[in-house]
């Protein structure tokens, strides 16, 4: 393929997807422009539709692939890439690589041979993702503990429920460690100059200030 006809090749290949990703959501064209309509893009339309699905329109846009997606219920860059259709893809003109390897790069989840550099871009999503892994496991250790908790308030049996009520108090201990991890990660995250992520509701506390914490580390 020639750099020239890249672009159009790579808007092909959207359209393919949009396609399938279409017909697999159920959804008519009129119910996918309906849906863009609906999140702030009327202008692309039905027709708008057609003309991508028959190839007579050969050139997309960031903000309507971001629209198409939500609509369809994909991840933008699956739309992108062929993954798991297609085991390469042309992800730069003239450069095949592997649908995996492109996705990665689109990503920012490229293998490095050497450490990530710290202040890269790779590092900040790195940072990230390892600040929701925290949340995720945080909200895992409270969900178990109050599990605990409310299967021992409604058992009768006083030996099954002391045995409940100190399964509790373990996973309870765990999801304070949880807890205390996911702020003091944020804390380094502020010190670093970025933002963290809002938190989940059940874990909003985490970003409160610590009044005793803040007055020993005052002293």
């Amino acid at each position: 393929m020639t750099p020239d006809q890249w672009p159009t090749a790579f808007t092909g290949r959207i359209a393919q997807r949009l396609r399938d990703s279409r017909k697999a959501a159920g959804l008519t064209m009129a119910e996918v422009a309906q849906g863009c309509a609906d999140r702030g893009l009327p202008e692309f339309t039905e027709h708008s539709m057609k003309n991508l699905e028959s190839g007579r329109k050969t050139s997309i846009s960031v903000a309507e692939v971001v629209v198409l997606a939500d609509v369809l219920g994909v991840p933008p860059v699956t739309l992108l890439f062929p993954l798991g259709s297609s085991a390469t893809v042309e992800a730069l003109p003239g450069r095949e690589v592997s649908t995996w390897d492109a996705v990665a790069w689109f990503t920012g989840e490229s293998p490095l041979a050497e450490p990530t550099p710290e202040g890269s871009a790779r590092d900040v999503l790195d940072l990230f993702r390892q600040h929701g892994d925290l949340v995720a496991g945080a909200m895992s250790s409270y969900a178990l503990a109050r599990e605990r908790r409310r299967v021992a308030s409604t058992t009768l049996d006083r030996a099954r429920r002391a045995t409940l009520l100190q399964r509790a108090e373990g996973y309870e201990e765990h999801a304070f460690e949880d807890a205390q991890e996911l702020r003091a990660y944020r804390k380094r995250m502020c010190q670093r100059g970025l933002t963290p992520p809002p938190l989940p509701d059940e874990l909003a506390f985490v970003a409160q200030p610590d009044m005793a914490t803040d007055a020993e580390e005052s002293e």
